[in-house]
């Protein structure tokens, strides 16, 4: 599988390494994008500098190229995910501006037919962003908040994490073992 995965400044980049790792194992080639305050947060959050994160993706953009492959809907990926998802990003999306390589990804896969998921990280929920959620959902987005359950009985900070990256995988119908399912 072939994966555009954008990083923005919200907080919860956990997420986004964590997926890297589940669809590195799948053998999935990444094509990472990220923000400029992406690269603050996940600094700030993990310690982590671009090089490692460069290390860990096929390949990584900063938002600004928009010469990149990436802003084109010749550029064939499976699927899209942003993780986490900002609610700027959110509303650049909802709104049809594509004002940098991330949202421009994003616009191409949407004009493609292509999966398009936006995993949110932001509470609580002002109107306009409730609004921007639902504009994006009828344009066919896949709004998948980073909200965990504890149905499953979560022992550590891990299976929390699991638990949402575990959601984005079954989105993308690839089968995890990331935690247990109800019932």
């Amino acid at each position: 599988m072939r994966i555009i995965l954008g990083i923005t400044g919200a907080s919860g980049i956990i997420y986004a390494l964590r997926l890297i790792e589940e669809l590195k194992k799948r053998g999935c080639e990444i094509y990472a994008i990220i923000t400029e305050y992406g690269k603050k947060i996940m600094e700030h959050e993990m310690g982590m500098d671009e090089k490692e994160l460069r290390k860990k993706v096929d390949v990584l953009y900063h938002e600004n190229e928009m010469e990149s492959s990436l802003a084109s809907g010749s550029f064939d990926p499976d699927a899209m995910i942003i993780v986490p998802c900002s609610i700027k990003t959110l509303g650049s999306i909802a709104s049809g501006i594509p004002s940098n390589l991330l949202t421009r990804a994003a616009m191409c896969s949407l004009k493609e037919g292509k999966k398009l998921i936006l995993v949110l990280r932001e509470t609580p929920l002002d109107l306009i962003s409730l609004e921007n959620m639902v504009k994006a959902k009828k344009a066919g987005v896949i709004i998948l908040p980073a909200m965990p359950a504890f149905y499953h009985k979560p022992k550590d900070m891990d299976g929390i994490i699991n638990y949402v990256v575990g959601k984005i995988l079954e989105q993308m119908g690839i089968e995890h073992n990331l935690y247990k399912k109800w019932g």
